[in-house]
């Protein structure tokens, strides 16, 4: 009894560096050591508490250290003084996957409920691998804070505070969870608000993911389509290569211009049919003429291949001469965006 009353003494020393800039020079080693023992203190906690109820001197001592685990869990994820390596070892931990043990779980549930009645979705919105279990857990934590209260508020103090990959990254995995839900309805309304986070999640996210968003929520498709209209408008035709080429070096590339629309056009209707009927009525906005270079979107359309509307064109070379995202090469200047073009519902 004696060793364990010392052991709770002597970790309480590391539960109160946790959270000061020390961390910094603990690796991975350290934080494994440090939950390992916080989680043999809780086993011991729950053997012991029986035993220890009505001893004046124990009793009073053990009584608050069941849930160390967590609050030293929850301050080592929200010191941003902890390093990389040793971030990604406690992500690990906490964070195991599907087959992870019972207890693991358990911590899991029990530190989401504390962050959520602290209000504190930034500490598990740090960055860090976008692993699975980590992702499903940040997700459902932003869900279940959406849930909470109003949702302007919390979302405009993530979005100027959390690191934004990280933050869009949960964002798009809540979006996913549950699709018809409340707390997904006020993120996708602040969302399609906020012009900037708008054109990040557009821009940022991979192609397949973006795909499966614009799949589940029409609104978001419409969004994203415009948003490649753009993008597509800033591709200027160059005529010594052949190639279209982004006016400026941060602008979108025909490369990721294409790939986004082949993620597209490969998925299933009526996202695939949203897709290609708006490169289609934006091609025929520019004369549909079949002959590469004049109009991206025809060009877009060539370079997707047969059964991309193309009426049997053929597919563009993939030496990348067809580019994307430009509109008419003989418009002078700016190009006007079709972003007032159709869109299949």
């Amino acid at each position: 009894m004696e060793s364990l009353l010392q052991q709770l003494e002597r970790f309480s020393e590391v539960l109160a560096v946790s959270r000061t800039a020390a961390v910094s020079a603990w690796g991975p080693a350290a934080v494994r050591r440090a939950v390992q023992w916080a989680r043999y203190l809780r086993r011991a906690h729950g053997r012991l508490r029986a035993a220890l109820e009505g001893r004046r001197r124990a009793g009073p001592r053990l009584g608050a250290w069941g849930g160390r685990d967590v609050v030293l869990s929850a301050r080592l994820l929200g010191n941003r003084a902890l390093g990389a390596a040793a971030h990604r070892c406690l992500l690990r931990l906490l964070f195991p996957g599907p087959a992870a043990p019972a207890p693991a779980a358990a911590l899991q549930a029990r530190l989401a409920r504390l962050a959520r009645r602290r209000g504190a979705v930034r500490l598990l919105l740090r960055g860090g691998p976008a692993e699975d279990a980590a992702l499903r857990t940040q997700a459902e934590l932003l869900l279940r804070r959406l849930r909470d209260g109003p949702a302007g508020g919390l979302l405009d103090g993530l979005w100027a505070r959390a690191p934004r990959a990280a933050f869009l990254r949960a964002a798009a995995a809540a979006l996913l969870l549950d699709p018809a839900g409340p707390a997904p309805g006020e993120l996708l309304r602040w969302l399609l608000g906020r012009a900037d986070a708008l054109a990040a999640l557009c821009r940022d996210l991979p192609a397949a993911r973006l795909a499966a968003l614009a799949a589940r929520h029409p609104a978001l498709r419409r969004a994203y389509l415009r948003q490649l209209a753009r993008w597509g408008c800033r591709l200027r035709y160059d005529l010594p290569s052949g190639r279209w080429e982004a006016a400026e070096p941060a602008h979108v590339s025909w490369a990721e211009l294409r790939g986004r629309f082949l993620s597209l056009a490969r998925a299933p209707p009526p996202l695939k049919d949203a897709a290609l009927a708006a490169l289609e009525a934006w091609s025929a906005r520019d004369g549909a003429f079949r002959v590469r270079g004049l109009s991206v979107w025809t060009d877009l359309l060539l370079a997707l291949g047969p059964g991309a509307g193309t009426d049997g064109l053929g597919a563009a070379s993939s030496s990348g001469v067809l580019g994307a995202g430009g509109c008419r090469l003989a418009r002078p200047g700016p190009a006007r965006s079709p972003e007032h073009a159709h869109f299949p519902k």
